[in-house]
């Protein structure tokens, strides 16, 4: 290297300013901060569990939209066997009502579109 009295220093700054936003939240604690959500019920578990709707929840959602509407499928089977209505407001929002303590700060957390279940769903109270 010729100039490496410039190009090393130029990495290193480099590879610091692109790191930086992970060396901040580390430093901030807001690496290990977790939206705090609030279910309103007494059920003790989902139509699938913690994980699976964490990572596939809107897949979900999609799948049901389109076997009810097109293939006037209304049963859900979950992995454990248990049957639920493929149904937002019957079966989801009984557990979260309110977009706001649940569904938007999720989105929030993640960066993610708003979800727009409640263009036509309403909100329980």
């Amino acid at each position: 290297m010729h100039d490496s009295s410039k190009v090393i220093p130029a990495i290193v700054l480099f590879l610091l300013i692109i790191t930086s936003p992970l060396w901040y939240n580390m430093a901030s604690g807001r690496a290990s901060y977790v939206p705090e959500l609030k279910i309103d019920t007494t059920a003790t578990h989902c139509v699938e569990s913690k994980d699976y709707m964490r990572a596939n929840h809107m897949h979900l959602l999609n799948i049901w939209r389109d076997e009810v509407v097109r293939g006037h499928s209304r049963i859900y089977e979950a992995s454990d066997g248990e049957e639920y209505e493929k149904s937002l407001t019957k079966t989801c929002m009984k557990c979260h009502k309110k977009q706001s303590d649940f569904c938007a700060r999720c989105h929030d957390y993640a960066g993610v579109e708003q979800p727009k279940c409640w263009d036509c769903h309403n909100e329980t109270n």
